[in-house]
């Protein structure tokens, strides 16, 4: 298991409830690394999505965003990897 694999396995995913003892990644789930933005380090699960559903990244709400709370920030797939997503703005 290589350290990416292992911070993984300790991330927390995107969208759990902050109560959540177990905040971290489910067995039989598929998930995508953020990176950079407000949500740098989270996971998203992208379990059941499609391969169009995927190449068109996610406009994901947070209040750490540039826009506070309701605003989005935008994650699109990286090229060539497409298990991590890179943060490419905010909207309102």
């Amino acid at each position: 298991m290589t350290s990416d694999d292992e911070q993984l396995l300790h991330a927390r995913v995107y969208g759990t409830d902050p109560d959540d003892p177990d905040k971290g990644p489910r067995p039989g789930c598929e998930y995508v690394a953020l990176v950079g933005g407000p949500l740098d380090g989270l996971l998203l699960d992208v379990t059941g999505w499609t391969a169009g559903d995927r190449e068109g990244g996610s406009a994901l709400i947070t209040e750490q965003g540039r826009y506070g709370p309701g605003g989005r920030a935008l994650y699109e797939p990286r090229p060539g990897v497409p298990d991590r997503w890179d943060w490419c703005g905010d909207t309102p």
